[in-house]
């Protein structure tokens, strides 16, 4: 089993980095910074609860003052680089929030992101002032580091997994606008993907603001369009007509559904399912193919998963063939329940057909 992602913060690790530290702050206390950091429940810790005991515990022992702290940290930031040092940007949100440093806060947070991330930590400074950090945000999509332009659309996603919610650009996304536009023509991929999960994160409250946007922007330019594919990829899911016909996926009459099977009818967890069918068209056409599960969750109630199989196009005459196997091995991201679960086969937003079976 892969050891867990916050182990990497070990004694070890924490002794070389107070070295670093060392070398550019003398009166640096190596040992009472490691024992701060490991002292009483660090074992129990998760990983953002870790970097910040870390973050937290450089405040004890570097320069009192805000500014000179950070100027060690600048010392050394070109040899921590990686998400290892997350802990360098959160240095910056849990002591640099006070008005007096914002300008120093902003560069630190430009400087740092580039050798790690900092979008999380840009998230309570947007809490706290949106309008002036969308400001920052704004003239940071213009950076010329693609590291500072991603920061710009990540740090701003009304829904960043791990990250604080953004309450108020979940009930109203129009600050975001200006710098997603920015940033649509962006040449780097990585800014890109940033932009099209901004607008899946946007599509979960304001879904027919994406709708409109996807159909502005797809058709324009190959970055674009990937993209609005991207970024509409939750509503996909959901199979949404509108948006299913902006890719050209149309629950068309001439799609026959043959010779689907399924089996077995019961299984333990642990276990898997197999199933089949095939797919003919009377004419030239696009098929976006999924299959979903509706797992039982631990209260009883059902909640449906989908799964993509292929998106392709099927020539007139032409019928193809699909099968496959589902797990229902439980994993950390997923338990599993005993009760009637279904799998259904969904084929340009439609479902064609269902089955019921029990897992124990």
């Amino acid at each position: 089993m892969a050891e867990p992602l916050k182990a990497m913060y070990n004694k070890e690790f924490l002794y070389q980095f107070g070295r670093k530290v060392r070398e550019a702050y003398g009166a640096f206390d190596i040992e009472g910074f490691v024992a701060t950091v490991l002292d009483n429940d660090w074992d129990v810790l998760e990983l953002k609860a870790r970097i910040r005991r870390i973050s937290v515990s450089l405040g004890k022992y570097l320069p009192q003052k805000y500014e000179e702290a950070l100027n060690v940290l600048f010392k050394i930031d070109e040899e921590c680089t990686g998400f290892p040092y997350l802990f360098f940007p959160d240095f910056v949100e849990v002591y640099g929030q006070n008005q007096e440093h914002w300008e120093l806060s902003m560069k630190a947070l430009e400087r740092f992101t580039q050798r790690s991330s900092a979008e999380f930590a840009v998230r309570p400074f947007l809490i706290r002032d949106p309008e002036r950090m969308m400001r920052q945000m704004n003239t940071w999509a213009q950076h010329p580091n693609e590291h500072v332009r991603r920061l710009a659309s990540e740090g701003c996603r009304p829904s960043l997994p791990w990250g604080q919610a953004l309450t108020q650009f979940k009930e109203d996304p129009a600050p975001i606008l200006p710098v997603l536009e920015q940033l649509k023509m962006d040449s780097s991929l990585y800014v890109h993907k940033s932009v099209a999960n901004n607008l899946n994160d946007i599509s979960k409250t304001h879904p027919e603001l994406v709708i409109q946007i996807a159909l502005d922007w797809y058709g324009k330019h190959e970055y674009t369009d990937w993209i609005v594919k991207h970024a509409c990829r939750t509503l996909l899911k959901k199979g949404d007509r509108r948006v299913l016909s902006i890719f050209g996926y149309k629950d068309d009459e001439s799609i026959q559904f043959l010779h689907f099977t399924c089996s077995p009818d019961s299984i333990s967890i642990g276990e898997e399912i197999s199933f089949s069918f095939q797919v003919k068209s009377e004419k030239h056409t696009k098929i976006r193919i999924e299959y979903a599960i509706d797992y039982v969750k631990s209260k009883g109630h059902r909640s449906k998963k989908v799964f993509q199989i292929t998106e392709t196009e099927i020539k007139s005459g032409e019928t193809k063939s699909y099968s496959r196997k589902h797990s229902f091995k439980d994993l950390t991201t997923r338990k599993h329940y005993e009760g009637v679960h279904s799998l259904s086969i969904i084929i340009n937003g439609a479902v064609k057909n269902a089955f019921d079976f029990m897992v124990k």
